[in-house]
């Protein structure tokens, strides 16, 4: 195997997809963090959003094998959802059996990350991200582990923060609204940035991983104990963030924000948005969840109070 880095890991997105030479489309998670299909349409790469699992909250492999079997398609980008680790080995191997040229990325940067590769992975990319809001938050810098048969092409484009800022605005706007986001190309995505040698970025992210660990764990125990069971997500949902399910979501929020405090809705379903694909699991899942911080951004006492304010909003 190989290792790649960049100054984001959607930059490496972008080399693994300028690489092809076959431009068929690829297989989404209608789930997945907007910035993943906007790379797909600057370079040029066709997509489709599926489903989630209702069961599993990951893209419906199911439906993917369907998709394989009657199709060509370049490839398969499996996020996992809210950072959680389980792979499906034995799936991406049936995959693999049905269409031997479809490479796989195991999309893991909401994961926590591993300095080295799995070697029982059966993927062909395992993808991390220390960017922002990560498990390890550098804010800065994706890698790759990449199997010898995956093409790579570094690729040096321009980079304008503004249409950073532009396209941002676009997308979440295009959301918000749930209308259809209209790509238009512009230098949003930095490729350039210098990174620091692999030694010593593993190194810098093995000192901030057990800190960041440490602190989620902490948060964490804090939420479990004061929140109600039955809203939880299961325990291994719960590294990246922690996430609940709630009926009325939005009263929450408006209560945590009328406080001063934060919490976030990721991720959205964009079927609709970025393609004409329909996804109810995944539209029911965003309706529903909230995604509590547990990072170093936020304190113990922050995290209590939140609990406080979930009891005075729904007792």
């Amino acid at each position: 195997m190989k290792i790649v880095q960049a100054t984001r890991a959607s930059a490496i997105l972008y080399n693994l997809l300028a690489a092809q030479r076959d431009k068929c489309p690829w297989l989404l998670p209608a789930n997945i963090c907007p910035i993943v299909p906007i790379t797909f349409l600057k370079a040029g790469v066709p997509f489709r959003l599926v489903d989630i699992s209702n069961d599993t909250l990951h893209i419906d492999l199911d439906q993917v094998v369907d998709h394989v079997i009657t199709r060509k398609f370049g490839g398969l980008l499996y996020a996992h959802t809210y950072g959680e680790a389980s792979t499906p080995n034995e799936l991406f191997s049936t995959l693999k059996n049905i269409a031997p040229e479809l490479l796989i990325i195991d999309d893991r940067c909401l994961c926590t990350p591993d300095l080295a590769p799995d070697v029982h992975n059966t993927s062909d990319i395992q993808l991390y991200s220390t960017g922002y809001a990560k498990v390890v938050e550098l804010n800065f810098g994706g890698y790759a582990f990449l199997n010898d048969r995956v093409d790579y092409l570094p690729m040096h484009l321009p980079f304008n923060p503004r249409h950073h800022e532009m396209t941002e605005r676009s997308y979440k706007d295009a959301i918000n609204k749930h209308e259809k986001f209209v790509y238009e190309d512009n230098d949003w995505l930095e490729t350039e940035a210098d990174m620091p040698a692999w030694v010593d970025y593993q190194r810098k992210i093995e000192m901030n991983l057990g800190p960041s660990l440490e602190h989620r764990a902490l948060l964490n125990s804090v939420y479990t104990q004061r929140l109600p069971e039955d809203i939880q997500l299961p325990h291994r949902y719960q590294t990246w963030r922690f996430n609940i399910r709630l009926k009325n979501k939005q009263a929450f929020l408006d209560a945590i924000f009328l406080s001063g405090l934060f919490a976030s809705s990721h991720y959205a379903s964009l079927a609709g948005i970025m393609d004409d694909s329909q996804a109810p699991y995944a539209e029911n899942l965003a309706n529903h969840v909230i995604n509590l911080f547990n990072d170093k951004h936020v304190t113990v006492s922050q995290a209590e109070r939140i609990c406080e304010i979930f009891s005075e909003s729904f007792s």
